[in-house]
């Protein structure tokens, strides 16, 4: 069972706004008024913070939300996630080649390729079920990909860039 749910979108779509949704909202970043849950640095064309841009969960709410429901190998039956997609949040910062480097609370980090941040691609989950994530549940961000969507994401690769307890992104070139 896969659902997409892109209501944010769909809705500034259908009422004639189509320049890109992402860019539109970040074309002013601005800064966060609550605990900064991501930090995105390097290749980056907009910050709000000196060389980076930081995110608090509300300024991730505000941005296209993307739902789907999914099966995962780390949880049980169907789960659905909803976040930010990783292709909206790469073309908002002007990331359009190179290699994010994903990295968690405890400092676990993974590589993912730019290519993976595609429409109906993965997210940053903030919300699993309709809850947000804590971080005892894996938050306060997860990359989440839409598993059941496509047999390439039921992979070794794709299962080692689900990251969860992500707080910061590198953009390498």
């Amino acid at each position: 069972m896969f659902y997409v749910f892109r209501s944010i979108k769909v809705a500034f779509l259908c009422a004639g706004l189509a320049t890109p949704l992402a860019a539109q909202i970040l074309d002013d970043l601005p800064v966060p008024a609550g605990e900064v849950v991501l930090t995105i640095s390097g290749a980056i064309s907009i910050t709000n913070n000196e060389d980076t841009a930081v995110f608090d969960l509300a300024m991730l709410q505000a941005m296209p939300v993307t739902t789907f429901v999914t099966t995962t190998v780390w949880t049980d039956g169907p789960q659905e996630f909803s976040g930010l997609e990783l292709a909206d949040l790469a073309a908002a910062l002007g990331i359009e080649e190179g290699t994010l480097r994903a990295t968690a609370i405890n400092d676990y980090a993974v590589d993912i390729p730019v290519s993976d941040a595609v429409e109906g691609g993965p997210i940053l989950a903030y919300s699993q079920n309709g809850a947000i994530m804590s971080v005892r549940d894996k938050g306060p961000l997860w990359i989440v990909y839409p598993y059941d969507s496509n047999a390439a994401y039921k992979s070794e690769v794709v299962y080692s860039q689900s990251i969860w307890q992500l707080d910061r992104i590198e953009v390498l070139k």
